[in-house]
């Protein structure tokens, strides 16, 4: 009995260190604190942190089954989706290191790591705008074309949010729903 209740304690204790790590290196398993200010780069961090947080619960633990759903045969599957959202995000990143948006088409990345990038990626825009006060300097540049940040928001910031909202559906659709605790509200994981 006491080995059982060892060998029980011990893979509690790994499985928490494992959530724990995992929390680590991808983020948005919640949205990060507020600013105790608002600016107009914390206000557009915040939009892009909560993307993150509806990006990561919307794309945890999909399945290949979740991953070919396609709901009509002229939409994306899921999987399409989730390239179109780290392709949105890449947009929304170079915004703010000031670069120009170029043809990556040949990039071939697996699920796991396509999440990952996007993650990191929103992460890293967050990070870049929630330390301005100069939105004017976060253009969208393709080729010769500069256009305002003010197109992030209606474009990929919130197209992307749309597209969580249809993950979230397709995953209803194939039995494998949301994790219920997860509060939008709040952008906190209820225990």
């Amino acid at each position: 009995m006491k080995k059982i209740l060892i060998i029980v304690i011990t893979l509690v204790m790994c499985s928490s260190y494992s959530q724990d790590k995992v929390q680590d290196e991808i983020p948005y398993y919640e949205v990060p604190d507020y600013s105790e200010t608002y600016t107009a780069g914390t206000m557009a961090a915040r939009m892009v942190d909560a993307l993150g947080f509806r990006y990561y619960w919307a794309s945890y633990g999909l399945t290949e089954t979740d991953l070919k759903y396609k709901a009509n045969d002229i939409g994306r599957n899921t999987g399409e989706t989730i390239k179109h959202i780290y392709d949105l995000s890449k947009i929304i990143l170079n915004s703010t290191l000031k670069k120009p948006n170029g043809n990556d088409q040949n990039e071939d990345l697996s699920f796991e790591a396509m999440r990952k990038q996007t993650l990191v990626n929103l992460k890293t825009a967050a990070e870049i705008l929630r330390e301005t006060d100069d939105m004017s300097q976060f253009k969208i540049i393709f080729g010769e074309q500069e256009i305002p940040f003010w197109n992030n928001i209606n474009g990929p910031i919130s197209d992307s949010i749309w597209h969580c909202g249809q993950i979230a559906i397709y995953r209803r659709s194939t039995n494998n729903p949301i994790n219920p605790k997860v509060d939008h509200f709040s952008g906190k994981v209820r225990n």
